[in-house]
């Protein structure tokens, strides 16, 4: 009797501890997260049930609870544990409410519309759609989730590293008992992806154990933590510009931003700097900076490798549309390959919100007399043209406000042809453009500018653009086709076969085709007597790749007043893609990439269109506008494009590198690879040894240089692996940014996963100077 009630006191004894650790931990993160006491944290931090729908018939009761690190949400089947399971908020990329996901549509009845809700996550991990009990907790649940998840994003790198290492730090403490044992000490080193022998690991213990107790507590968990956070190339870097008292003064700031950071800044600036970073009031209130002030500066989105001047659209906008590179994706509706993948309006959105300014549209007859988007004579599922539309008009404009072109691959009778122009005029309404702007016909393209939160149609036309405004100049329109006639013409050519027939087009569609009417190409000097300037031709991969090798200067020529669209060879059935930069060195302005597809080539397009506010528009370099320019990125003779730099970069360190294959028990062992592309002359790489058993805080300390001949075509691209001595490497994490865009001196590198989203706490740090070549 007297051995129960001891075990049930030491049992409750546990949970007050636990209890107790759980409350500790959550004061600390919503601290961190500036939610202390906020009631939507405290929401989600109690939980409830939520209906989850996968069809018709399964519909089952879910609990979902935020964990204590304030970033876990945990869901159990009836509140068992045995059948837990978990997803980040940094996993998700939207919650929206209503029903407004295909699933929801499909699955529920608009009577449960003010109860739904959907979690949208990031990579190709299914949509949670969810439906809760009541219209205001449906509400709650959204509000909440966007609250926490904001308040997360808009935390700095440091402190993102911070609310990481503390959680992991919590992972590691596994009898909660507010204390850390060696034993305990080496697992939380595992777990932040750093692998120590036995013998620093006691000698960092024994350090830091100053009570001799056998475990870290309090204070001695705080010492650890310095120590084990402690940046040694901050301290050097530091120590040489904090001339006064040890701590710098705003001068000695200025002095490091103008001779380190080549940085145009005044002393009100760097006094600036300092009231708001530096976080020790006292040294704040005598404008000096700290240490720790220091590095949340080198940590602010400001100081980091890309030029914050171009976060926003800095570029001219009133130049005509093809004199842009427009991002631009292929097979939009595609989640996943050619053959067999679902199609989804969620495909359409998550390209646009990426700011892919021209999708794809396969149009096929439908049942119900509905026109349907897929992949003509695959497995690919099938989508309502109509929902399509409507949920490009809903997304087209919140990531960039300038055009966007929907590309019709049109496959359908007439009738539904009516039906999809019927449904573009009614869904788009003034948006569309349905007849060139102003009251003349026009000589060159409208601007982005005067384009903003417009559509235009991307097809087939019956007739001439100046028969809107001449009746008499029909012309013909035999010659308009689509991608899909073209290549089979092409592939018809080649076999010496009869070219298949046309598909009959309907008015109603012909006439809202404006600025973008598709024709075949028969050649340069063709295109220049035969086609007006809103005539435009569609290449496949290796057309293009081909003219833009062997005639390089011609094709810059056709495309300084014709637009051109670049789309991937038929036999990429896993949606892979190719290299766009040769395409872009050619002046093609439509280079279209499968967006659903991580690889190397989106990270190119990615970083292509980082800068301009993220517009999806990039401005051509001015030799890619003139109709007489000379330049051939190929032979690369003397001209405007000719600005040698010399760039030197010195890989210095990477902090909180994660482990991406989490069945691994090894360490990441990293390296670093700097990789430049643009014209042939410029394109290199250069790479790091690799740091053993290291992911937490490896340095290398390497320096690289590389001569860039032609910086406006240039992007620099990091990239991060895990080196592998009997297989490939496995990768990490990248970045890719325009070389225009690098910002000299000092500076973190965001790394950002295989999706092209971030790393929350993951970073490179560098110098970097780029230097006019004697």
């Amino acid at each position: 009797m007297q051995c129960i009630q001891r075990q049930r006191k030491r049992s409750r004894s546990e949970t007050l501890v636990h209890e107790a650790h759980s409350k500790r931990a959550i004061r600390h993160n919503a601290s961190l997260l500036g939610m202390e006491g906020d009631p939507d944290l405290k929401f989600l931090l109690t939980g409830g049930d939520l209906l989850k729908v996968r069809s018709r018939s399964w519909k089952k009761t879910r609990f979902y609870k935020l964990q204590e690190d304030c970033k876990t949400m945990w869901h159990e089947s009836q509140k068992k544990l045995r059948s837990a399971k978990n997803f980040t908020l940094e996993d998700i990329a939207a919650v929206r409410a209503g029903r407004q996901t295909e699933g929801l549509r499909k699955y529920t009845d608009e009577a449960v519309e003010g109860r739904a809700f959907s979690i949208l996550f990031k990579g190709r991990r299914k949509n949670l759609d969810l439906i809760a009990s009541s219209e205001e907790e449906a509400k709650l649940w959204v509000s909440s989730l966007e609250k926490v998840i904001g308040n997360m994003n808009n935390l700095n790198r440091q402190q993102k590293s911070e609310h990481w290492i503390y959680n992991c730090m919590l992972k590691a403490d596994k009898n909660r008992d507010n204390k850390m044992s060696h034993k305990e000490l080496k697992s939380f080193l595992h777990h932040i992806n750093i692998e120590v022998d036995d013998d620093y690991a006691k000698m960092l213990f024994e350090k830091c154990d100053q009570s001799k107790c056998g475990y870290l507590d309090g204070k001695e968990i705080e010492h650890f933590y310095e120590i084990l956070t402690q940046r040694e190339e901050i301290d050097v870097i530091y120590a040489a510009y904090a001339k006064t008292n040890g701590l710098m003064s705003a001068q000695n700031l200025l002095d490091f931003l103008l001779s380190e950071q080549r940085e145009t800044v005044t002393l009100n600036e760097a006094i600036s700097i300092i009231e708001k970073c530096e976080l020790d009031e006292s040294a704040k209130e005598k404008k000096l900076m700290t240490k720790d002030g220091f590095l949340m500066y080198l940590h602010k989105p400001e100081s980091m490798v890309f030029n914050p001047a171009h976060n926003k659209v800095y570029q001219d906008m009133s130049q005509p549309l093809n004199h842009y590179f427009i991002s631009s994706s292929h097979n939009t509706y595609l989640m996943q390959d050619q053959l067999k993948g679902p199609s989804s309006t969620e495909a359409y959105i998550r390209a646009l919100m990426k700011s892919c300014r021209c999708v794809e549209l396969d149009c096929w007859d439908g049942s119900d007399s509905e026109p349907v988007i897929y992949h003509g004579y695959t497995l690919t599922s099938k989508i309502l043209f109509k929902d399509a539309i409507k949920a490009i008009k809903e997304y087209a404009f919140k990531t960039s406000e300038y055009p966007v072109i929907l590309s019709l691959e049109n496959h359908c009778s007439v009738e539904q042809q009516k039906l999809m122009a019927y449904h573009m005029i009614s869904i788009l309404g003034s948006a569309l453009v349905t007849k060139p702007l102003g009251d003349k016909m026009p000589t060159c393209f409208p601007s982005p500018e005067e384009l903003k939160g417009r559509f235009l149609i991307k097809g087939k036309r019956l007739n001439k653009l100046e028969a809107i405004f001449s009746p008499e100049a029909q012309g013909e329109g035999d010659e308009s086709v689509t991608e899909e006639e073209e290549s089979a013409d092409e592939e018809a050519e080649d076999k010496n076969e009869d070219k298949p027939k046309k598909l009959k087009l309907a008015k109603e569609l012909s006439d809202i085709v404006i600025y973008c009417k598709s024709v075949h190409f028969h050649g340069f000097e063709d295109a220049q007597k035969s086609l007006s300037f809103y005539e435009m031709s569609s290449f496949k991969e290796g057309k293009a790749v081909k003219l833009a090798e062997e005639s390089a200067n011609d094709y810059i020529r056709h495309n300084v007043d014709k637009l051109s669209r670049i789309y991937p060879a038929g036999l990429r059935t896993d949606s892979s893609n190719y290299n766009p930069v040769p395409l872009w060195n050619g002046g093609c302005q439509i280079v279209a990439l499968n967006f659903q597809t991580p690889c190397s080539e989106m990270d190119l397009n990615q970083g292509r269109f980082l800068q301009n506010g993220m517009s999806g528009y990039i401005l051509k370099p001015a030799y890619l506008r003139n109709a007489e320019s000379e330049f051939d990125p190929i032979t690369l003779t003397r001209g405007e494009w000719l600005q040698h730099k010399v760039l030197h970069i010195m890989v210095i360190s990477a902090q909180q590198l994660p482990k991406m294959n989490k069945k691994k028990s090894s360490i990441v062992d990293p390296l670093v690879r700097v990789e430049i592309f643009g014209v042939p002359a410029d394109v290199s790489e250069k790479e790091t040894e690799h740091i053993e058993n290291n992911g937490f805080n490896p340095t290398w300390n390497e320096n690289f240089q590389f001569d860039v001949y032609v910086p406006d075509l240039a992007l620099v691209r990091f990239v991060v692996e895990d080196h592998d001595s009997t297989s490939d490497n496995e990768f990490i994490g990248q970045y890719t940014l325009p070389f225009k865009s690098l910002q000299n001196g000092y500076r973190h590198v965001p790394l950002l996963n295989k999706n092209g989203d971030i790393l929350p706490a993951a970073g490179l740090f560098i110098h970097i100077m780029a230097l006019d070549a004697e």
